[in-house]
């Protein structure tokens, strides 16, 4: 299949791949727009490197319609094949040479890459050209990985789990480089088992499960659809004055610890009821917090096999 809407980068309907006699993709379908980042998330077994594999044009599919860049994976060229970049999530790098170098040897596969200098600087390694990718720091070495995957200048850039083993620093700098990326209109397809890194780069979520979609749509789509609800919390001043409290609401107190917490469909007004009978009742509620029902929440609704999904009965494929 060759897709003829210049607008969108990637298109799949009814992916299909089997190991043996067991099916791991089960009819998938998504796309993703150019210049946008998708994030493709999914529990360990959910199908998604093996779609990510077909995608690459690594991996035969045994049924449905794939289309990357216009073009069907398995017929690709390697014309089409530098128009893509793939930061792996373990890559291997010869350890004597140094980052300029590494740079370079890629560089020279390209009919038009980027400049060294401008991916060395693009991941803030422009100080380090000169050292050996021996002595990279982990934070450095995935900086490299993904300089790497930049310098064939890629329209498509797929990120496997890009921030694995670095620090919460690091993770944020990288965090700014995605952002700047797809800002600059490459399109990005991200793997992650970091929700929060999921809910902060990507512009729409596909999750996976069982082999099937068992969710799509933007962040604030999905917590929508899931119900979003949010949770109010504090430190229990005692288990009377918590059983009061649930009375007083009208909602059912969870206690974990020595926090009380409940879900809320309206934070607002549950708020300032708490906050008016505690003032009443000369009750101090320590540490309160008020969250909103994060990405972390939706995924692990959905569970491994998608049967407890609340979200998967309107969107994404079928079985």
């Amino acid at each position: 299949m060759v897709n003829p809407d210049p607008s969108v980068a990637i298109s799949v309907e009814g992916l299909r791949k089997s190991f043996g006699d067991r099916e791991v993709v089960r009819g998938v379908s998504f796309s993703v727009a150019r210049g946008e980042c998708v994030g493709l998330l999914g529990h360990n077994g959910a199908g998604k490197t093996t779609t990510i594999e077909i995608l690459e044009g690594y991996l035969a599919r045994d049924g449905g319609q794939v289309s990357v860049l216009g073009t069907d994976p398995v017929q690709a060229d390697a014309a089409w094949r530098r128009r893509i970049g793939i930061v792996l999530q373990d890559m291997e790098v010869f350890p004597t040479l140094t980052v300029a170098e590494s740079l370079r040897m890629f560089a020279d596969l390209y009919p038009a890459p980027r400049a060294v200098g401008d991916a060395l600087e693009l991941v803030d390694l422009g100080r380090l050209a000169s050292t050996r990718v021996g002595r990279l720091s982990g934070g450095e070495k995935r900086r490299l990985d993904v300089a790497l995957g930049l310098i064939g200048n890629p329209e498509l850039l797929f990120l496997d789990e890009p921030t694995t083993g670095l620090d919460p620093s690091a993770r944020r700098d990288l965090w700014e480089l995605v952002g700047n990326l797809t800002g600059s209109g490459v399109t990005i397809v991200l793997t992650t088992h970091y929700m929060d890194e999921a809910q902060t780069l990507a512009d729409r979520l596909v999750i996976l499960a069982d082999g099937v979609v068992a969710a799509e749509g933007t962040f604030d789509e999905l917590v929508e659809r899931l119900g979003d609800t949010t949770t109010i919390s504090f430190r229990e001043p005692d288990a009377v004055r918590v059983a009061a409290i649930g009375q007083h609401l009208g909602v059912a107190l969870r206690v974990d610890g020595d926090r009380a917490e409940f879900s809320s469909a309206k934070p607002q007004t549950d708020l300032q009821r708490l906050l008016r009978w505690a003032e009443e009742h000369g009750v101090g509620l320590e540490h309160l917090v008020v969250q909103r029902s994060s990405l972390e929440d939706l995924f692990l609704s959905i569970g491994p096999d998608g049967q407890d999904a609340t979200v998967g009965a309107t969107t994404g494929a079928r079985r």
